[in-house]
C-alpha cells in the first residue's frame, strides 16, 4: 500500500542524505521526496512517498523517528490530506497543433510557461493521477521532456464538521 510520510526536520547539512540513506541502507521503497522550508525557522519539511505493508511503515516510521535531525514523523496516510504535484512537460509543437495542445492545458487548468517556435512547456500542478493524464494527453504530440517535483502534502484540518 502507497503511503505519505510528512517529516519536519532541522536544516542541517546532510540530512536528507541521511534519510534517503536510511531508506537505501534497508531496503524500503521510496517513490518520491520533496522538501522545502516549512512555516519555522531552521526547519524543513519533507514529504515521502513509499511503499509497504502496515509492518514495514511502521519499521521506517521507528528508524525515522530515531534520527537527530528529525523533530517530527507523521503518515498522512492514517488521516485526510491534501496532496499536489507540480510538473514542467516540454512538448513538441507547430503551427498546427499549438492551439490543440493549448486546449488541453486549459482543461487540466495548467498555463503555458514557455514558448518557442518547436516546443511548448506546460506548468500543470495537481493529483498524481491529474499529473498523469495530462502527459497522456501530450505524449502523442511527442514529450521532449518532463520535470516533476514528488508529492508535497499537508494534514486536511477541516473536514465540513462543527
Amino acid at each position: 500500500m502507497k503511503h505519505t510520510i510528512s517529516l519536519v526536520v532541522e536544516n542541517k547539512l546532510g540530512t536528507a542524505a541521511r534519510i534517503i540513506g536510511l531508506f537505501s541502507s534497508r531496503g524500503f521503497n521510496l517513490e518520491s521526496i520533496s522538501v522545502g522550508e516549512s512555516e519555522e525557522k531552521d526547519l524543513y519539511r519533507m514529504t515521502i512517498v513509499t511503499r509497504g505493508e502496515d509492518a514495514i511503515i511502521e519499521q521506517i516510521t521507528k528508524q525515522l523517528n530515531k534520527l537527530v535531525d528529525v523533530v517530527k514523523v507523521t503518515d498522512l496516510t492514517l488521516d485526510d490530506f491534501i496532496e499536489r504535484e507540480l510538473a514542467l512537460i516540454k512538448v513538441s509543437s507547430n503551427s498546427s497543433t499549438r492551439m490543440e495542445i493549448m486546449q488541453i492545458a486549459d482543461v487540466f487548468r495548467a498555463k503555458i510557461v514557455d514558448i518557442s517556435p518547436r516546443t511548448l512547456t506546460v506548468e500543470a500542478t495537481g493529483t498524481e493521477d491529474k499529473i498523469n493524464a495530462i502527459i497522456s494527453m501530450l505524449r502523442p504530440y511527442g514529450l521532449k521532456e518532463i520535470a516533476r517535483t514528488g508529492h508535497v502534502a499537508l494534514k486536511r484540518e477541516f473536514r465540513g464538521e462543527t
